[in-house]
C-alpha cells in the first residue's frame, strides 16, 4: 500500500491513500456467455478478489454486461483495449474502464488522442466510473516509441506520464495507471521511475504474459515482491495461463504474495539464464481455446532448450500477439484457426494448430 497515493474508490472498495492492497482479477469465460461469467466472477469473489475485469471486444458483448450488472454486486472493470468508442455502450454497468494508450490511434485517426481521451472522460464522468491508463510494453503509441528507440522502459513512463497530465489538464482525477511488460526487470525499473515523477497517483502492478504456472508465478514474484515491499503499488494481478476451470489460482496467488510480503516472509527461487517462454493469461479475448494447451505444449516440447537464453512468445489473440511477440525470439499468436510464426519482428509463416510445434522446432533448433 501507498500512504501517499490519493485514495479513491469503486463501489464498496478503495484503492490508494493507505488502503489494503486490492487483489483483481480478469474472467476467461467469454462476456456474452452471461451464465459462465457470472459464475466465474462468484468464484472469484469467494476467492477474495476485490475487482473482477472483463473484456469487450463488440457491441454483443457490450449488451452482455446489462444482464451481468443486474445479477452481481461485484466491483466490475471493463478493458476495451482497442476499441474506445465501445466505452459509452459500457459505463452505466462497470466501475472502472481500462484503455491502453498505445491503442487509441487504432481507430477514427482523424481526431486527435486529446480529442479522444476527452471522450472517455465525459463518459467516466457522466457514469461514475475511474479509469486505467492501462501502458503495455509491446503496444506503446508509435509516436512516443520513435523518441524512445531501444528503452522500452522509457517509453513506457513516458506515455503514462503524458496521459495523466493530459487527464489532469482536462480535469479528470478519478485513475490509475499501470505499467506492464514480460520482464520482471521492467516491471520494476518502469514502475519505480514513474513512481518518483508521480506518487500521487495510485498505481496497478502486474506482469503482461507472465505464462503458465510455476514459472509465471516466480517472475511475477520476482517483479511485484520488490515493489511492494517498497511500499509500491495499490492493487494487483496474478496473470497466469490456465484453463477456465482454474482461473481463480491467480486470486489465490495475489493473496499467498501479499500475505508473504506482509509477513517479511518474501521469497522466489533465484534467476538463472534459462529457456523462457512467456505466454498471455487466458482471458475471454483468446480466439481459439487450443491456445492454452499449446502453451503448455510447447512448454513440454522445448526442454531440451531449457539452458538457452532464449525467449518464446504464445500469444492468445489479435490483440496482442501482433506486438507483444515483437520483442521475442520466437513468436507464436494464435488465431481462430492458425497460428502465425515469428523470429522477431519478422513473420516466418502461417501454420495449422497441427502443423506448428514442427515449424517451432525448424526454428528453435536453427537458434540454439
Amino acid at each position: 500500500m501507498t500512504d501517499h497515493t490519493r485514495r479513491l474508490r469503486l463501489r464498496h472498495v478503495e484503492l490508494g491513500g493507505g488502503a489494503p492492497v486490492v487483489v483483481q482479477t480478469m474472467c476467461s469465460t467469454h462476456t456474452r456467455d452471461i451464465e459462465s461469467t457470472i459464475k466465474q466472477i462468484q468464484t472469484f469473489q469467494e476467492a477474495g478478489a476485490g475487482i473482477v475485469r472483463l473484456a469487450v471486444d463488440s457491441p454483443v458483448d457490450a449488451a452482455a454486461l446489462k444482464e451481468i450488472r443486474s445479477q452481481t454486486s461485484a466491483v466490475l472493470a471493463v478493458d476495451l483495449q482497442e476499441n474506445y468508442r465501445l466505452a459509452e455502450k459500457v459505463a452505466p454497468f462497470v466501475d472502472k474502464i481500462r484503455y491502453n494508450p498505445g491503442h487509441l490511434y487504432h481507430h477514427e485517426p482523424q481526431r486527435s488522442v486529446r480529442e479522444k481521451v476527452a471522450s472517455l472522460i465525459r463518459t467516466a464522468q457522466d457514469n461514475g466510473c475511474m479509469l486505467r491508463i492501462g501502458v503495455n510494453s509491446g503496444s506503446v503509441d508509435p509516436a512516443i516509441a520513435e523518441r524512445f528507440v531501444g528503452d522500452r522502459v522509457g517509453a513506457m513512463v513516458e506515455s503514462a506520464f503524458r496521459h495523466c497530465e493530459l487527464m489532469e489538464e482536462l480535469g479528470f482525477t478519478n485513475y490509475v495507471v499501470s505499467l506492464k511488460d514480460s520482464n520482471p526487470h521492467h516491471v520494476i525499473e518502469a514502475n519505480r521511475r514513474f513512481h518518483a515523477l508521480r506518487s500521487d497517483v495510485p498505481l496497478h502492478l502486474g506482469v503482461t504474459e507472465a505464462g503458465l504456472p510455476p514459472e509465471g508465478i516466480y517472475k511475477t514474484r520476482r517483479a511485484l515482491g520488490p515493489l511492494l515491499m517498497d511500499g509500491i503499488g495499490d492493487t494487483l494481478r496474478i496473470s497466469l495461463t490456465l484453463p477456465n476451470e482454474k482461473k481463480v489460482e491467480e486470486v489465490h496467488e495475489g493473496h499467498q504474495l501479499l500475505s508473504d510480503v506482509i509477513k517479511s516472509q518474501f521469497n522466489v527461487p533465484p534467476e538463472r539464464k534459462e529457456l523462457n517462454i512467456i505466454a498471455c493469461p487466458s482471458c475471454s479475448r483468446v480466439e481459439n481455446e487450443a491456445f492454452v494447451e499449446l502453451a503448455e505444449q510447447v512448454r513440454a516440447v522445448t526442454k531440451y532448450a531449457a539452458q538457452h537464453d532464449i525467449t518464446i512468445a504464445v500469444m492468445g489473440c489479435r490483440v496482442n500477439g501482433p506486438g507483444e511477440t515483437d520483442h521475442a525470439d520466437i513468436g507464436l499468436w494464435c488465431g481462430p484457426t492458425a497460428v502465425h510464426l515469428k523470429r522477431g519482428q519478422e513473420l516466418v509463416g502461417i501454420f495449422s494448430y497441427g502443423e506448428i510445434i514442427n515449424r517451432l522446432h525448424q526454428e528453435l533448433r536453427t537458434l540454439i
